[in-house]
């Protein structure tokens, strides 16, 4: 029997509401009622007025409780309003007046269906088959009751091999016979969620939620996608009231801990960073990673504090591989890139600086996002030419007299006289180092030139190539005559003027 709560005018076996006026009329006069009104239902049923369709064939149920046909019918009435538990009900009294009424067991079996429980409804319509063997209708939903069946056999599996996009397909393919089934959509939010679908899921879950707003798995969807978009306040807040609804929803209550647990560790790894407590702080980050390899968001946060301590640590090399891992989460992090294109410049990696810093760029074009481009793409045009400062084996910061000496030790070293005795090739070498030594030494031992030098100018512009490293060193060295190599002994050297 339906439930007191179905609707106000439902009738049963015995006490049925009636109008005083019809107290007086007997049995037959009370069928001829019925029979107005359920063609009164008819007529609205034909022009899809539904709800008018609905009263007039309650009215027929109040004339005549007994009569399996009124109730099929308000059953299909029903089923076009997508109200398919109440249909449900109305399809099952029928059969129960008239357990040959194959209309009301195909309305049964159509509502199990409708709401997922496709063993139940395979039962109804081979009810109907033994009635009617060579019913159509009847062998066509048994196979969509089978497909259904199939479906979820393959949506558990795919869920225990984390599979969420075969969850997905299989779901929609399941609501498009079981189009009311609870339990399949939220199987396919979940899974959407887990997929970082995050809108989607929480359509399907929303719209579940205002149709019963008790439903504990839609709020625990709902506080997946919060948790799952870092906003774990808001998440928790949802898992609580699903667990007030659910008490054993084993689900949100892994959830909530979880969220918990990532908040508490996250903002643990935050003070000690604030404090400068850096290998702490590291640490932190690293047991947050491990609470949840699921919440891609807020990992892909954390990966990216990881790396900014670990750059702080000097730690260059592992802080660039967590920004990677971080943009792999999220690659809209624009924080992980720029990130990473800072520690790409403190490693002179200035192709990959460039590439992040114009990644960032394109997504947001501010003024600092292009001044930071502008200077990785001079640092990588100075990275192309040679190098004076380690050709002179000196700091960029060098001072003039730091710079004399080096030279003159390079000079030295280098000078072609010194190596007369070696191989072609070698002698080839160092000379082509002792040019390098005295370009470098023109260079920074000239202000203007070394200051356009340090601005990434173009110096091939200023005639660089024309140096004649000898003229140089003389210049350096001082004298009319110079001075030359002398071998001492194998491998020893020393130089006269003369």
């Amino acid at each position: 029997m339906p439930s007191p709560s179905f609707h106000s005018k439902m009738s049963s076996d015995s006490d049925v509401p009636m109008d005083p006026e019809m107290a007086f009329l007997d049995d037959e006069d009370l069928e001829r009622e019925a029979e107005v009104f359920k063609e009164q239902g008819n007529a609205y049923y034909i022009k899809k007025d539904y709800s008018e369709a609905f009263n007039y064939y309650t009215k027929a149920i109040d004339m005549c409780p007994k009569n399996a046909s009124y109730y099929g019918n308000r059953a299909a009435t029903l089923m076009m309003l997508s109200r398919y538990r109440e249909a449900l009900e109305d399809s099952q009294q029928a059969v129960r007046l008239d357990d040959t009424f194959v209309k009301g067991h195909l309305r049964e079996g159509k509502c199990h269906l409708s709401l997922g429980n496709a063993m139940a409804a395979s039962r109804c319509f081979q009810r109907v088959l033994e009635l009617e063997s060579d019913n159509g209708q009847a062998q066509q939903e048994i196979k969509n009751a089978e497909s259904i069946l199939e479906y979820e056999r393959m949506a558990e599996i795919g869920f225990d091999k984390r599979d969420f996009r075969m969850v997905v397909f299989c779901m929609d393919r399941a609501l498009e016979s079981a189009s009311a089934c609870h339990r399949f959509k939220i199987l396919k939010a979940e899974c959407l969620a887990l997929l970082g679908r995050y809108p989607e899921a929480q359509s399907v879950a929303s719209d579940i939620l205002r149709m019963d707003s008790t439903n504990g798995d839609a709020l625990y969807v709902r506080g997946l996608c919060l948790y799952y978009e870092d906003c774990i306040d808001k998440a928790v807040q949802f898992f609580v009231q699903a667990l007030r609804m659910a008490p054993d929803h084993e689900k949100a209550r892994l959830a909530c801990r979880n969220a918990k647990a990532l908040k508490a560790k996250k903002e643990e790894g935050n003070k000690a960073f604030k404090e400068g407590n850096y290998t702490e702080a590291y640490e932190l980050y690293t047991e947050a990673l491990t609470i949840d390899p699921n919440n891609i968001k807020t990992n892909a946060k954390l990966y990216c504090n990881r790396a900014t301590v670990g750059s702080k640590l000097n730690k260059l090399e592992q802080a660039i591989e967590d920004c990677s891992k971080a943009i792999k989460l999220d690659e809209s992090y624009i924080k992980a890139y720029l990130r990473r294109a800072q520690c790409y410049m403190d490693s002179e990696m200035y192709e990959e600086a460039v590439r992040d810093y114009e990644k960032v760029y394109q997504t947001e074009k501010t003024k600092d996002h292009k001044h930071l481009l502008k200077n990785a793409q001079l640092e990588l045009k100075k990275s192309k030419r040679k190098d004076y400062y380690k050709v002179l084996g000196v700091d960029k910061n060098a001072t003039e007299d730091e710079i004399k000496k080096a030279y003159r030790k390079r000079a030295l070293m280098h000078h072609p006289d010194r190596h007369s005795s070696a191989t072609a090739e070698v002698q080839k070498e160092e000379e082509k180092k002792f040019k390098e030594v005295g370009e470098a030494f023109t260079v920074l031992s000239d202000p203007k030139k070394k200051s356009r030098y340090d601005s990434g100018h173009d110096l091939e512009e200023d005639g660089m190539g024309d140096v004649d490293a000898n003229n140089i060193f003389k210049a350096f060295f001082g004298g009319p005559g110079g001075f030359s190599f002398e071998a001492s002994g194998p491998g020893n050297f020393f130089f006269q003027f003369g």
